[in-house]
């Protein structure tokens, strides 16, 4: 089967082709052709995702794109239907659903998170022998939660953020920072050079929620205690490479304990992380090393960066695993804090 996806939750315009087909233990998928536009560059001066240029965006792109797709054969259009910035997620609905209708082909409405999920579970094109109960740590710029998948297709989410995407936090900090817009990658990027030169940061910042006995996170306290603690200062570039190491240490080491609890309680076999935190290296080594050390019977599968992102590829193969697997898109499962929007189908 081979499906034309459409991805626009947020600021990234994408168009993928993916064919799969079902194997022996699981899902085999072939990418055909992938394209992907960033609106980063636009976005930068409001430091975030200013939903109404992501929507002009996004009805400018997915004509010029679609150019390159307009002559492939496939079986069904996918497109995200949730969750995201409403204005950009119905402009790609609304294009999917003029495709779908022109070409005569099923429309799929798809879960973004559960692309994530999905993809991240995929290794080499292909989704096999994964061991049940699935745990996956969600992180990204609008999401941060700890989904429990016990069966295929059905989730329950089991610990989630209060408050802020811990994308959203690092985001913010960097902007204190003086940093460039998205700002995961250059708080990453400087706290690595702080950490090769030796840099540290006198004054901690607070870990939160560390002791309390669920698999809930909070990021707005310590995103307010970065901008108390820079506030009226003016640093020097090891200060700020001091600082950013400070707070990428701060957040892994809440993700380190929660994950630690989560993986107690639900005994999980498996163990994943997905979004576009999840391309973080210090994030990635430090939950590898505590997963391998005290979790040694946990399956601990770690995402290709190239996939971590918003992408089509990822909406194509959550869309495709539920086809192939006899499930229609009626029950998109229990992600409790991010749902759908309702799509008509005509």
């Amino acid at each position: 089967m081979k499906v034309l996806a459409i991805e626009t939750s947020c600021d990234e315009t994408g168009i993928a082709i993916v064919e799969g087909e079902k194997i022996s233990d699981g899902f085999s998928f072939t990418v055909h052709k992938n394209v992907l536009l960033s609106q980063a560059a636009l976005h930068a001066e409001f430091g975030g995702v200013y939903p109404n240029l992501a929507k002009r965006e996004h009805q400018k792109n997915l004509p010029v794109l679609y150019e390159q797709f307009k002559d492939e054969v496939v079986d069904a259009i996918a497109v995200t239907q949730g969750p995201g910035l409403e204005p950009a997620l119905w402009t790609g609905i609304e294009f999917a659903k003029k495709v779908a209708a022109e070409r005569g082909v099923p429309l799929l409405p798809t879960n973004h998170m559960e692309g994530h999920l999905i993809s991240s579970l995929v290794q080499n094109g292909k989704l096999e022998k994964v061991e049940l109960p699935v745990l996956a740590l969600l992180v990204s710029g609008g999401h941060t939660e700890f989904v429990l998948m016990e069966s295929w297709f059905k989730y329950e989410v089991i610990g989630e953020t209060l408050d802020d995407a811990v994308g959203e936090a690092f985001d913010k900090v960097a902007r204190m920072l003086g940093l460039a817009y998205p700002g995961g990658p250059e708080i990453s990027k400087y706290a690595s050079q702080a950490r090769e030169q030796g840099l540290t940061l006198l004054k901690t910042l607070p870990r939160p929620m560390l002791r309390s006995d669920n698999c809930d996170v909070s990021f707005s306290g310590l995103k307010t205690a970065a901008l108390y603690a820079l506030r009226g200062k003016e640093l020097s570039e090891d200060e700020k490479k001091a600082f950013a190491r400070e707070f990428e240490d701060a957040v892994t080491e809440v993700f380190l304990v929660k994950t630690k609890r989560a993986l107690e309680e639900t005994d999980a076999k498996t163990f994943v992380i997905g979004g576009g935190v999840a391309a973080n290296t210090y994030l990635r080594e430090k939950l590898k090393a505590v997963v391998k050390s005290a979790f040694a019977e946990v399956d601990f599968l770690l995402p290709e960066r190239s996939i971590t992102g918003d992408n089509a590829i990822m909406i194509a193969e959550a869309a495709l695993a539920r086809r192939l697997s006899g499930l229609d898109d009626s029950d998109q499962g229990d992600f409790r804090a991010v749902g759908n929007l309702s799509i008509e189908k005509d």
